[in-house]
Formats: C-alpha cells, sequence, structure tokens
C-alpha cells in the first residue's frame, strides 16, 4: 500500500507540475503569435506553424520544458475538447440553407473526393508503408479531412473567386464530422476484436446525433416563449451554454462527443440565425484557442528522433498523400464541373492535413492497438509537412487571382493555355 501510495502521489505530482508550464508556455506562445499575426498575415508565416514550431522545441525530446508524453492524460483530455469545440462550429458553418443555396461544387467533394482520397490514401499506405489493410483504411480516414486554417490568405481573400472559397469552407466544415463514424469504424477493426461491437458503436452515433439536434432545438425553441430573452450583452453565451449542456449529456450518456457537437452546430445553423451570428466571432476564438493548445502539446510529442524513426517508405508515403491522394480524388470529382484550371488547381492543392488529423492521430495513439505508434508516426509526419508545404504557398496561390499581383510568369502560361485552346477550335492542329 505504502509503495501504491508513492506511485500516486508521484503521478498526481507530475501531472500538478505539468498542467501550469503547459499554460505558461501556451500563453507565452499565444502572446507571440498575436505580436506577430500582422505580419503572418503579409508573408508565409502561419500562426500554426508557430505553435507547431514552439511544441517541438519545448518538448521533451528537444529542450524538455515540457515534460508531455502521448500518454498524458492532459493531452487526451484537451484533444477530446478541442476537436468538440472545433465540430460545433464547423457545424454552425453549414446549416441546411446554406447547403441548399450552393451544394453541387461542395456536394462534389465531400460525395466523391471524400471517399476516394480516403480510398487513394489507403492504397498508398498498404502498398508504400507497408500497413495492414485495416491500419491503411484507418489512416485513410484519419487523413481524409481538409482544414482550411492552413489556407486562410486564399479563403478569406475577397479577390479569389466565391464559389472556391465557398467549396473550401464548406467541405472543410463538414468532412471532419463525416470522417469521423470511418476512423470509429476502421479503428475498432484495427483493434482485431471478432466483435466489432456495431450495436453499441450504432448506438453510441446514433445517441450523438440526437442529443446534438434535441439539445439546441429545445433551447432555441425556450428561447421564443415570452417569459425568456436574452440581452445583447450575454447573446453570445447562448451557443456556449448550448455546447456545454451537449458535451454534458453526451459524457453522461457515453454518446459519441464528435457527433453530438457537429449536430448540434448544425442544428444552431438551421434554426437560430440570430444565435448563430451572435455567437460565430465568440465561437471561432474559442474553437481557435483550443486548436493551437492542440498543436502546441502536437507538436511537444515530435522530435528529431521521433522523425528518425519513421522509415524512408514513411517518408514517401507522407509526400504521396499530400500531392497525390487529394489531386487525383478531386481531378476525378471535379469532372465536367465547369470550375476553371486555375480553380481546379487550388481546390486541389488545398486539401491541408490539420487539425482534426492531429486529434484522431491522437485518439488512435490512445487506443493502444498493435499498429497503433506506426499509426501516428505516418499521421503525425504527414500533418506536419501539410502544414509546412500549404500554409507557405496559400498567399502565392492567392495572388494567382489578383491581376495586380499576378505572377509573369503564371500569365504567360494561362496565354499559352488559351491559344492552344483557341486553335483547338479553329480546327487548327495543336501544337506538338
Amino acid at each position: 500500500m505504502a509503495a501504491c501510495r508513492e506511485v500516486w502521489s508521484a503521478e498526481d505530482s507530475s501531472t500538478r507540475l505539468e498542467a501550469p508550464v503547459l499554460l505558461f508556455a501556451f500563453a507565452a506562445v499565444l502572446l507571440l503569435a498575436v505580436l506577430l499575426s500582422s505580419l503572418a498575415h503579409r508573408t508565409i508565416l502561419s500562426t500554426a506553424v508557430v505553435f507547431l514550431v514552439a511544441g517541438f522545441v519545448l518538448g521533451p525530446d528537444t529542450t524538455g520544458v515540457l515534460e508531455i508524453t502521448s500518454d498524458s492524460e492532459i493531452v487526451a483530455t484537451l484533444a477530446e475538447l478541442a476537436l468538440f469545440t472545433v465540430l460545433f462550429t464547423d457545424g454552425m458553418r453549414v446549416g441546411f440553407a446554406d447547403l441548399r443555396s450552393a451544394w453541387r461544387l461542395p456536394g462534389r467533394a465531400l460525395g466523391w473526393g471524400l471517399p476516394l482520397t480516403l480510398l487513394i490514401t489507403a492504397l498508398l499506405a498498404h502498398y508504400v508503408a507497408g500497413l495492414d489493410w485495416p491500419e491503411a483504411l484507418l489512416i485513410g480516414a484519419v487523413l481524409a479531412p481538409t482544414d482550411p486554417v492552413f489556407a486562410a490568405a486564399l479563403v478569406g481573400n475577397e479577390r479569389v473567386p466565391g464559389r472556391l472559397r465557398h467549396l473550401l469552407n464548406v467541405e472543410s466544415g463538414i468532412n471532419d464530422g463525416l470522417a469521423l463514424p470511418f476512423v470509429i469504424l476502421f479503428l475498432a477493426i484495427a483493434a482485431g476484436s471478432d466483435d466489432l461491437h456495431l450495436d453499441e458503436l450504432g448506438t453510441e452515433l446514433l445517441l450523438g446525433v440526437v442529443i446534438g439536434v434535441a439539445v439546441p432545438w429545445l433551447a432555441l425553441r425556450l428561447e421564443k416563449l415570452r417569459f425568456f430573452s436574452a440581452s445583447t450583452q450575454y447573446e453570445p453565451l447562448n451557443g456556449m451554454a448550448i455546447g456545454l449542456l451537449v458535451l454534458a449529456l453526451g459524457q453522461v450518456t457515453h454518446a459519441n462527443l464528435f457527433l453530438a457537437a457537429f449536430a448540434a452546430g448544425i442544428t444552431v445553423a438551421t434554426f437560430g440565425e440570430r444565435q448563430r451570428e451572435s455567437f460565430e466571432h465568440f465561437g471561432e476564438l474559442i474553437a481557435e484557442l483550443f486548436k493551437l493548445a492542440a498543436l502546441l502539446v502536437f507538436g511537444a510529442l515530435i522530435s528529431v528522433e521521433f522523425l528518425g524513426e519513421i522509415h524512408w517508405t514513411g517518408w514517401v508515403f507522407a509526400v504521396l498523400a499530400i500531392v497525390v491522394a487529394r489531386p487525383l480524388a478531386l481531378a476525378v470529382s471535379f469532372l465536367g464541373s465547369h470550375l476553371t484550371r486555375t480553380e481546379q488547381f487550388a481546390a486541389m492543392w488545398f486539401g491541408p492535413k490539420g487539425f482534426a488529423s492531429v486529434v484522431y492521430g491522437l485518439l488512435v495513439l490512445q487506443a493502444g492497438i498493435a499498429a497503433g505508434d506506426e499509426v501516428f508516426h505516418l499521421v503525425a509526419l504527414t500533418v506536419v509537412l501539410s502544414i509546412l508545404a500549404h500554409s507557405s504557398t496559400d498567399l502565392a496561390i492567392a495572388r494567382i487571382f489578383d491581376p495586380a499581383t499576378t505572377p509573369h510568369w503564371y500569365e504567360r502560361l494561362r496565354a499559352a493555355s488559351a491559344e492552344r485552346r483557341d486553335g483547338r477550335g479553329d480546327g487548327a492542329r495543336p501544337p506538338s
């Protein structure tokens, strides 16, 4: 008993020390990111990269400031809360009215692009990285979602065609939630259990959707009663209260928290336009804080030694997952879509592997499956390369859509392409 008390006391002391140090590190990096934010908007510097690099530098295998390991309780808790808030705010971007108004292009990207990206990534994981099929399909599901944060200069640039910005926003807002059931299913298969407990899994998913729809719907109905009315000052907290209720009920009933969050966001966006608008900015700031904190922790789990453990085939897989899987999937999805070549190129390239993949990778690691460590290594490498590649090219691609800043080499290329099309249209023989 004395030995047990000593072990417990040591673990408890470690946890008490870990949280304040992490909080101090996060606050310091956040202040640095805020001070650099204006510069980041004008250059290839990205706030996400700042947190990722800071985590890498402060991690246990580099400077040792953050003594965080993959099995730390704070890692799992932070990942869960961060993904919940991100899915809740993502759901608020895609009410049913938004989808009805412009669903064709996002529908192509989600209906065809998402499953094709999953399958192509799984093929690469099996034949290039050498994973067995269950783990290959699992990593395909983990890396299928995209994150517009790492393409902010493109999504937020008014000179970029509206349909392209809408496509990337809606797609990235929905694909986190759509990929989640596949992650859960393939994780159960990769665990090697003879009984996948599909009935329990289905119950958790269904209960998550029910809670995610029922709680905000009832809350919004209550506010319409003559006895209740939210003041302007407290109105932004309405969304916060709904999100916390969904989180609490999901934990008590063991429902799937992530589908509950996503369904709740969509429900608020559909039935409470005023509440959605009042919470939007506040909610995005909260989600951004959790997201950046999770990226800091994620960066702390990566080190030179960590990257050195990955076989060269894993590096090849990571590169191909970025430059082949999504571009090929969307090339098929956009056949006959009437998007310009520039718009197609931008949409195909900007499929950053971002926050959802980070958290899904942490969930795989926490699940303790046999190949969990290998899967996490490949996911981490792919996300790191994607963040570096996409956050450093979004500004350059956005300039292509601005006549004042379009590179001369691209103008010449576009003019040559137009001449070839005109030549074919006139019946002329296309140049060799």
